[in-house]
């Protein structure tokens, strides 16, 4: 069987874009993914993850897009798992490939959200939702999430400050991303006196809605090394899980995170997350997201993941860095393009492109991808160009 292999990764920019398209977005982000030289008809398969917020091309939006970038004739498959719609599509191209099945695939997402109303939008963030118990009956993914802090908190004895931290931590990172939505700095004590959304969650303990597309290009072992750069892909792990929360066993942790970690470690030869990777991309769409993502990744015991935001641990310079890119929090949240964002952060890291994020000399990293507020979830383990053989 052939490993497979990221050997381009590109963005947009994330924000608010009023003379953006869904399809010039997806243009700029396949721009930077692949190279301009390349002959498109080497791409076997391609994968679109999007939710299709706005109503915009539900029907044949993987085509809609792969025609504009002029990939007459590849099949394209949409891949819709809410938030973690991207992080599935380039799961699919890695089984593509190492299966055998094809030796050049595109996987990416997009999402055009800050063009319609306050209402619709939160609508089309709604659909996510458990329909008849949670959504139908007033709840929003803030008020998901902040039943999932309060629990935390209380559950823990855990600060408040311990959101703050995060938000600050990935704050700092986003002003070192242009690319990011929200690249400006913000304190922990910014975050503190913030507007409550729900409590215990304030205004920056959550991240933006924003328009935006990105790509990765997955390669096998037989044209890999026709490109100058190349980032196996080691492992992947996938699961589902109730998508309602009020359904779950615990509000402290989610499930799915933890089966599909297990799944990409295994496959990753990771033992030891901690001693094993050097960076994660994860996914915090609200502060307590990260917290929660910190211990059900393995990179911290039950309840300790609170410590690791205050005591530096995971900012840019800590022993384990998280979200050099921002994350959710800070680069912003477009909700197709999020999963493939994560890969084209661990990218660039993985090959020394982050700019003035970029860590010294990173030989693993994650990526964490999660729909809903924890329905389904993706995990990828990658790494550096000859490490382990690779």
């Amino acid at each position: 069987m052939t490993d497979a292999h990221v050997v381009g990764a590109g963005q947009s920019a994330f924000g608010s874009f009023p003379g953006e398209t869904y399809r010039s977005l997806c243009r700029t982000a396949y721009e930077r993914a692949v190279p301009a030289d390349l002959d498109t008809d080497r791409i076997d398969e391609a994968y679109l993850g999007t939710l299709g917020v706005g109503g915009r091309q539900i029907g044949l939006s993987g085509p809609a897009v792969t025609e504009h970038l002029g990939l007459h004739g590849t099949p394209c498959t949409r891949v819709e798992n809410a938030c973690a719609a991207s992080g599935y599509a380039l799961r699919q191209a890695v089984v593509a490939v190492e299966s055998g099945y094809a030796d050049l695939v595109l996987a990416g997402g997009v999402e055009v959200m800050t063009d319609t109303s306050a209402d619709a939008t939160k609508y089309w963030l709604g659909v996510s939702g458990e329909t008849e118990w949670e959504r139908m009956a007033g709840t929003t993914f803030a008020g998901v999430y902040a039943q999932m802090a309060d629990a935390y908190l209380r559950e823990h004895d855990a600060d408040r400050r311990a959101l703050s931290a995060v938000a600050a931590k990935n704050h700092a990172n986003g002003a070192d991303n242009p690319k990011a939505h929200l690249g400006f700095d913000c304190s922990v004590d910014d975050a503190e006196s913030a507007d409550v959304v729900a409590d215990p969650l304030t205004l920056y303990h959550c991240c933006p809605t924003s328009d935006g597309a990105a790509f990765v290009l997955v390669a096998s072992d037989a044209v890999a090394d026709s490109f100058t750069d190349s980032v196996r892909v080691a492992g992947v792990g996938a699961a589902s899980d109730h998508v309602g929360l009020y359904d779950r066993e615990t509000y402290t942790s989610v499930p799915a995170t933890r089966r599909a970690a297990a799944t990409a470690y295994d496959r990753a030869g990771v033992t030891d997350p901690r001693a094993d990777l050097d960076f994660a991309e994860v996914h915090d769409c609200f502060a307590v997201a990260e917290l929660l993502a910190y211990e059900d990744l393995g990179l911290a015991d039950d309840g300790e993941g609170a410590r690791l935001a205050t005591a530096g641990v995971t900012a840019r310079d800590g022993a384990f860095p998280v979200n050099t890119s921002g994350g959710l929090k800070s680069k912003g949240h477009p909700i197709g393009a999020t999963g493939a964002g994560q890969a084209v952060e661990a990218f660039h890291q993985l090959t020394d492109a982050a700019g003035a994020r970029q860590l010294s000399d990173p030989e693993r990293g994650l990526t964490h991808n999660v729909g809903g507020s924890g329905g389904a979830a993706v995990v990828h383990a990658f790494e550096r160009a000859g490490v382990r053989g690779a």
